[in-house]
């Protein structure tokens, strides 16, 4: 089991940029699939975006292709993801999760074993 801990959410204006983090401690950090997914107020948690365990594959939703770029660095035991040209539909808690394996159904939450707490970001019109 690994811990998980996001950081870096907030409040931004329509355009706007935020890098979120997401710190793991407990198992080795290299040896999981990290991903990122979002729930907004109603709506079910959604897939963001994923990252193979050394950073040579990466997913995206389409929603936020070419906006959001997810990253890792395993020395550090964090993965990052990088939100550019916000909207306000991208508002909502931003989780980030692990895997222990890769890579299919990399957007499904069940395909996830470890959570972490969530952070919020609002993005203003």
């Amino acid at each position: 089991q690994v811990q998980l801990v996001e950081s870096g959410g907030g409040l931004v204006q329509a355009g706007g940029s935020l890098r979120l983090s997401c710190a793991a401690s407990g198992r080795t950090f290299s040896g999981y699939t990290m991903g990122w997914f979002r729930q907004a107020p109603g709506k079910e948690r959604e897939f963001v975006a994923a990252i193979s365990w050394r950073g040579r594959d990466t997913f995206y939703a389409d929603s936020v292709k070419g906006r959001f770029t997810i990253s890792r660095d395993n020395a550090k035991n964090t993965m990052y993801l990088q939100m550019n040209s916000l909207k306000p539909e991208d508002t909502a808690i931003y989780f980030c999760a692990a895997r222990t394996d890769c890579c299919s159904g990399y957007q499904l939450t069940t395909s996830y074993g470890d959570w972490g707490q969530g952070t919020q970001v609002t993005v203003s019109s």
